[in-house]
């Protein structure tokens, strides 16, 4: 993840700042592709999204205490499912009124209190260094005036941690919400040999190491186990061509969906004829969306299963 951005400059860079920052007209005014709210907590009305990222397996921040001396507290480093969603609110509501309603609502979906505080209380500055942020201009912390939240929710086995930092730029109100859905890591790895036996027995088989950001068709560098293994299968099997076939959930439009999918899976060709010398020939590369679960869309268990790369026989 970016490092976070702050307003921790001095006061004529932060005026620059705040004169790049879009308003008006020019401001953003729908959701960003594929963004959508937390089920449960919703947003402050008349907000947009203007940052989203979700992760299967990620580390958050979160401060469970304000700091002291200019020091962390009691700073958590939580593991498992991660949502950072930004929004922003145009000029008119109070960074307290932001605030307090996404309080009040992850209340009411059963978060505890651990932590509830604004600038001065919570650490001024040195806080906001401390919090997992998008980059700007998807956020923006002023450390001089913020508001901040972290809460817990234990349901069944699992430990949910919510935590919500608000603050204003051009009298706009820029709002984070960070879900963080604590969970051992999943072993997802599928050696040479699993694939070769999954193309001999059913004609498919569908991987779950291979990794991009939400909306983005860039491979991640820890995709690099699984690609490595697919290059393995290939070398090994001379005569094998594949198709390489990318799939989505049902999150977003269908359109979308079918180019986002199709460009993954372009990506992983391009990868393996690039760095593994892999002869392109061999690759035939196909996205199609969400036409092909294996999952519910309905919920977030199956939507993980049906975001994922297949390799096909021809």
């Amino acid at each position: 993840m970016a490092p976070p951005h702050r307003f921790a400059a001095p006061l004529f860079l932060l005026l620059a700042l705040c004169l790049l920052a879009p308003t008006g007209a020019s401001a953003q005014t729908r959701d960003v592709a594929g963004a959508r709210d937390f089920p449960g907590v919703g947003r402050f009305a008349g907000s947009v999204i203007t940052g989203y990222q979700m992760k299967d397996f990620d580390a958050a921040r979160m401060q469970a205490a304000a700091f002291k001396d200019g020091q962390p507290a009691d700073a958590r480093r939580l593991e498992g499912k991660v949502t950072r969603i930004a929004y922003r609110s145009n000029p008119g509501p109070s960074i307290l009124e932001v605030f307090r309603n996404f309080e009040t609502q992850l209340t009411k979906i059963g978060f505890e209190k651990l932590l509830a505080c604004d600038t001065d209380a919570c650490g001024g500055i040195p806080f906001t260094e401390a919090i997992d942020a998008l980059p700007i201009p998807q956020m923006w912390i002023d450390g001089f005036n913020y508001h901040y939240y972290a809460g817990r929710r234990v349901d069944g086995a699992r430990e949910i941690f919510a935590s919500v930092v608000v603050s204003e730029n051009n009298r706009e109100i820029y709002a984070q919400l960070t879900i963080a859905e604590t969970r051992a890591i999943e072993n997802k790895m599928v050696d040479a040999a699993a694939m070769s036996k999954g193309l001999r027995e059913t004609g498919r088989i569908a991987l779950y190491g291979i990794y991009f950001d939400t909306d983005r068709a860039v491979l991640k560098p820890e995709s690099r186990p699984a690609l490595e293994q697919i290059a393995k299968l290939l070398a090994a099997e001379a005569q094998l061509n594949v198709f390489i076939v990318g799939h989505t959930d049902s999150q977003g439009p269908y359109a979308y969906n079918l180019d986002l999918s199709r460009r993954r899976a372009e990506a992983i060709a391009e990868e393996l004829v690039k760095n593994y010398r892999i002869g392109a020939p061999r690759l035939r590369t196909a996205g199609v969306a969400h036409l092909a679960p294996v999952g519910s869309n309905g919920n977030e268990a199956g939507r993980a299963l049906n975001r994922r790369v297949e390799l096909v026989a021809p």
